[in-house]
C-alpha cells in the first residue's frame, strides 16, 4: 500500500472522517466565489450529523457546471489556481476544472494510492499512453507515478509501434492507457511478430470508457499482464477517483476524500445496498472545484463497506456498467453497449473492434452490429450460436454484419461503439 494508514482505516473512523471533512467542504463553499453555493444558502454544516443527512440536500448536474463556463463554479480566483483540465466530451460546452497546489498534490497522492493497489512500487517502469493536454489522464498517471516513484515513460497517445518499442527496449513493467488501446496494440503487434511475452510487461491500468469482462480476459490472454480497472471523471479531479485490486471483488474509492452515493436515475432517490443505479460523489478535499453530490452518470452498485482480502477497508463498487447516457433503447429494449461486447468477445474470431449501427427502416428501428474477424475468423455454426444468445440478450434480431480486420476506423482517443442514425425528436 502507499499510505497504509489511511488505507486502512477502520469503517467508525472512516464515516467520522468523511462528516468532517464534509462541514469543512460546505463552509468553504458557502463562502467561495462559485456560484454553486447559491444551492446551500439555506444549509449550514452544524445541520449534517451525518452521512444520512447529505441525501436531503440537492444533486449537483453537469449542466450546471456547463452553465457556469468558463470560471463561474471555481471556487477561489483562477488565478490563484496552477492548472486546469476540460471534460472530455467532444461536442458542446466543456466543463473546466481548474486545480490548486493542494489539488494536484491530492491527484498525486490519489493516482500513487491506485498504481500501488496494481502492484507497481518505486522499481516499476511505468509507459504512460494516454495524452497530456485538456484531457486529464496523461497528467494522472504521470504525478502518480512520480509520487510513488517509479521510473515514468510519458509517451502519450499513439505512435503503436513506437509504443512496442519502448516497451521492449526500456523494460517497461506497466502500461497506463484508455481501456480500448490495447486493442490497437496488439493489432500492430500481430501484424509486426511483436511478443508480448518477451517484454517485461506485467501491468496494464486502463480506464476512461467502459470495458467488459471479456475484453479484460482477451486483453491478459493476449499480452500476458494483468489489467486494473481505474475510474475517475474530469470534474470531481481527474483520474484515480478508485480503482480495483488484485483480490477482483470491487472497485475501491477513497473514501477519505471522497463519498459515494448510488441513486435511482429515475426518481433521484437512493438505492437499497447492492442495487444498480447512478454513482454520486461528493468531494470533500478539493479545492477549486469542490462538489456535493454530483451526479456522475456512471451506473454502477455498492457491493460492500467490509474490509477487503487485499486489507483495504474503503467501500467498493461494481465494475461501471455504463453511462446513463450510453443506454440504448432499441425497439421497446434498454441496453448498455458493454452487454453486447460481453457476448461478442467469447468469441476468439472477433476483434475487440465492433460498431453498433442503429437506424430507422420502414418506421421501425434496426441495429447492424458489424464486427471484424480476427485470426481465423468465426465459423458459421458460430455465428448461428452468436446471433442465438444476441437474441436471448436483446429479445429481438439484429444483423450481425462481419468484415475484414481494419475496417473499423482506428481512432486516437476513445472507441466510437455506437452509430445512431435515427432522427432525434
Amino acid at each position: 500500500m502507499f499510505n497504509p494508514e489511511k488505507e486502512t482505516l477502520p469503517r467508525e473512523k472512516l464515516e467520522k472522517l468523511q462528516i468532517a471533512q464534509f462541514k469543512k467542504t460546505l463552509k468553504y463553499l458557502k463562502n467561495s466565489r462559485s456560484k454553486l453555493k447559491e444551492k446551500y444558502k439555506h444549509v449550514e454544516p452544524e445541520d449534517i450529523t451525518s452521512l444520512e443527512d447529505l441525501k436531503n440536500l440537492p444533486l449537483t448536474t453537469k449542466d450546471e457546471l456547463k452553465d457556469c463556463y468558463p470560471f463561474d463554479h471555481i471556487a477561489i480566483d483562477p488565478s490563484s489556481c496552477a492548472r486546469m483540465h476540460l471534460s472530455s466530451g467532444t461536442t458542446g460546452v466543456p466543463v473546466i476544472n481548474a486545480m490548486t497546489r493542494n489539488d494536484i498534490a491530492q491527484w498525486s497522492e490519489m493516482m500513487a494510492r491506485c498504481l500501488a493497489c496494481a502492484g507497481l512500487t518505486e522499481k516499476d517502469r511505468i509507459q504512460i499512453m494516454p495524452s497530456f493536454g485538456l484531457f486529464n489522464g496523461g497528467f494522472g498517471f504521470h504525478y502518480g507515478a512520480e509520487c510513488l516513484g517509479c521510473f515514468v515513460v510519458p509517451a502519450g497517445a499513439g505512435r503503436s509501434l513506437m509504443q512496442l518499442k519502448l516497451i521492449k527496449e526500456l523494460e517497461v513493467t506497466a502500461i497506463g492507457a484508455i481501456a480500448s488501446y490495447p486493442a490497437r496494440l496488439i493489432e500492430v503487434a500481430r501484424e509486426s511478430d511483436f511478443d508480448f511475452r518477451q517484454t517485461k510487461l506485467k501491468v496494464a491500468i486502463l480506464g476512461a470508457e467502459t470495458w467488459s469482462d471479456e475484453y479484460r480476459n482477451r486483453i491478459e490472454e493476449e499480452m500476458g499482464v494483468k489489467t486494473f480497472d481505474i475510474i475517475g471523471l474530469t470534474e470531481t479531479g481527474g483520474i484515480g477517483l478508485g480503482i480495483d485490486c488484485p483480490a477482483r471483488s470491487g472497485i475501491h474509492v477513497w473514501e477519505d476524500h471522497y463519498i459515494v452515493e448510488i441513486i435511482n436515475p429515475g426518481n433521484d432517490k437512493p438505492v437499497e445496498l447492492g442495487e444498480e443505479g447512478e454513482m454520486v460523489i461528493t468531494t470533500i478535499t478539493r479545492e477549486g472545484l469542490p462538489l456535493i453530490r454530483y451526479r456522475t452518470r456512471d451506473i454502477s452498485r455498492i457491493l460492500t463497506y467490509e474490509k477487503c482480502d487485499c486489507g483495504r477497508t474503503h467501500v467498493r463498487v461494481d465494475r461501471i456498467k455504463g453511462r446513463t447516457d450510453d443506454m440504448l433503447k432499441v425497439k421497446g429494449v434498454n441496453f448498455y453497449p458493454s452487454q453486447v461486447e460481453q457476448i461478442l468477445l467469447k468469441y476468439k474470431g472477433i476483434s475487440p473492434y465492433y460498431q453498433l449501427v442503429i437506424e430507422t427502416v420502414k418506421g421501425k428501428d434496426e441495429m447492424t452490429i458489424i464486427v471484424e474477424k480476427v485470426n481465423n475468423g468465426i465459423t458459421q455454426k458460430e455465428l448461428e450460436h452468436l446471433d442465438l444468445e444476441l437474441y436471448d440478450f436483446l429479445a429481438f434480431h439484429s444483423k450481425i454484419q462481419i468484415v475484414p480486420e481494419g475496417t473499423i476506423q482506428r481512432v486516437p482517443g476513445k472507441a466510437t461503439r455506437i452509430i445512431d442514425k435515427r432522427k432525434k425528436t
